[in-house]
């Protein structure tokens, strides 16, 4: 049997669930190979297996070491994944997919966790995330965002962190959740009722006022949220977070790979990256899919549902500008 201190140090075993009636952690035995081969560190992608159950304080006793730690936020549908894909640079950094831990602590916060209860949770989560797959290597995880409200808590936390704020543009977001049918209208609708008892909708609507909304518009409203977020972060850690949309991103990859090494201090060679299978395999399927095949699927959600796009998008123009959310979160990544 593998010792809770043997297991609180390797970072093959994952820190996967949380348990807050036992502040138990659930760790599973992910190795470096299976991160690579799973599209996200979820029950729906991880092969079975029995956790490894420990308390909290158990885990944080045999003082694991930790590595520089980052994050890539993200409105969803934006490309997110192949930025965490890109980070699997053994030796220098690895990335991290979707981890359900931080999801936990969200959904404790739905049930009634307060902000002093979860926050040494939320602090010793990240020095387990923090674990390097190897010596001199850095963290970047991405979260869900689901877990975008933490973001103000975790760079808080951990002072030397740097986040990208990576979104899609509204219109390539729109057609995203369009072209997925119910089952993205449905998303969208659990995305809001999440964003609302975070208080993350200051938009000047009231809550049966969604009622009336079309799915896409209330689609719209969970961007626009998002966008005001990320507005507030650019102004509350200033130099320690930068924004890209996916379309500059997937034009200019080689540059935004460039830029994003300067940015988390980790060296990476940006046309090896860019040539690797981060960029050129589907980050579901692993089948090739370039930049050229992402732009034409786009173009077509955003043909097969133009007019309705096309409406709320101006809406949405209209509703930010009312509430003061720059469309343009600011600090971008890229110049120009």
């Amino acid at each position: 049997m593998t010792s809770p201190a043997a297991i609180a140090r390797d970072p093959a075993w994952f820190p996967h669930r949380y348990d807050p009636g036992h502040d138990a952690v659930h760790f599973r035995h992910v190795p470096r190979d299976v991160h690579r081969a799973v599209t996200f560190v979820t029950d729906e992608y991880l092969p079975s297996g029995q956790p490894a159950v420990i308390r909290m304080a158990d885990a944080m006793a045999a003082m694991p070491a930790t590595a520089p730690l980052h994050f890539i936020l993200h409105s969803a549908f934006c490309c997110s994944t192949v930025l965490a894909r890109a980070f699997d640079l053994p030796g220098t950094a690895m990335g991290l997919k979707e981890p359900v831990f931080l999801n936990d602590l969200v959904g404790w916060q739905h049930r009634g966790g307060t902000a002093k209860m979860i926050a040494p949770v939320l602090d010793a989560g990240l020095t387990l995330l923090a674990r390097p797959f190897a010596p001199g290597e850095a963290v970047v995880v991405k979260p869900s965002n689901l877990c975008n409200g933490l973001a103000p808590a975790m760079l808080t936390m951990r002072p030397q962190a740097r986040a990208l704020l990576l979104y899609a543009p509204l219109k390539v977001y729109l057609g995203s959740i369009a072209k997925k049918g119910m089952t993205g209208r449905l998303w969208v609708r659990e995305l809001l009722v999440k964003q609302l008892r975070e208080g993350l909708h200051q938009l000047g609507f009231k809550g049966e006022d969604y009622l009336g909304q079309t799915d896409i518009q209330v689609a719209a409203m969970t961007w626009l949220a998002q966008h005001a977020l990320f507005a507030h972060l650019v102004r509350q850690f200033g130099d320690r977070v930068r924004t890209l949309d996916s379309d500059r991103l997937m034009a200019e990859p080689v540059a935004a790979m460039r830029a994003l090494s300067a940015f988390y201090a980790i060296p990476l060679d940006a046309e090896a990256v860019v040539a690797g299978p981060a960029f050129t395999t589907h980050s579901k399927s692993r089948d090739s899919f370039g930049s050229a095949a992402r732009a034409a699927e786009n173009a077509a959600a955003a043909a097969a549902h133009a007019e309705e796009i096309e409406k709320v998008a101006v809406w949405t123009e209209a509703v930010a500008k009312a509430a003061g959310v720059p469309m343009m979160p600011g600090r971008p990544l890229l110049a120009g």
